[in-house]
């Protein structure tokens, strides 16, 4: 037995692994807001560029981790494990966790210091509009497979517009979302 047979590799080679966890780790310091808002360069990575996984097992293994009980990144080990088994489960974790970890901890401890300082409040407000436009990219991302649907597009247009107009949490459209699915509308 390979150590290639124990950590599962799905066919791909260590350097494909490597540079798996190389991608996840340049991710990792663009992912303001959190690893999903850069799941449009995830998707675009593993299933547009590779080819590792297809939209449908992208889509569901943001939507199982989602709904399972946990952090939010639990949607980087599912793409990792379906891209390579368990050696692209622990590629992906250590390169979206650890570059940015660091970075916070360095970043928060100067942050810490110079709180009032104009340049660390101008880059603190700087930050809100970078993590809304990576929010909608993944956004854009993960309705595609609906486009198709008149009914999806209303959902989706109809959410953003109860999100602007009103203060109600937004479960009830995730609710309606989900009782619209289960009818088979979208």
């Amino acid at each position: 037995m390979t150590l290639s047979d124990i950590f599962g590799l799905h066919g791909l080679g260590w350097a494909e692994v490597l540079q798996l966890f190389a991608h996840f780790a340049v991710l990792s310091l663009l992912a303001i807001g959190g690893a999903i808002t850069s799941a449009a360069d995830m998707q675009r990575y593993l299933v547009v560029e590779h080819g590792y996984i297809d939209t449908t097992q992208f889509n569901a293994s943001i939507a199982i981790a989602q709904a399972a009980p946990g952090p939010n990144i639990l949607f980087v080990a599912l793409l990792g494990w379906n891209t390579a088994g368990v050696a692209g489960l622990l590629a992906t974790m250590a390169g979206i966790m650890g570059p940015s970890s660091v970075l916070a901890y360095l970043v928060g401890r100067y942050r810490h210091t110079q709180r009032e300082a104009l340049p660390v409040r101008a880059f603190s407000a700087g930050l809100a509009p970078l993590t809304i436009g990576l929010l909608l990219a993944t956004g854009w991302v993960l309705s595609m497979p609906s486009l198709g649907h008149p009914l999806a597009l209303a959902l989706v247009a109809g959410t953003v517009l109860f999100m602007l107009t009103t203060r109600r949490s937004l479960l009830w459209m995730i609710a309606l979302g989900a009782i619209v699915g289960a009818l088979g509308g979208a």
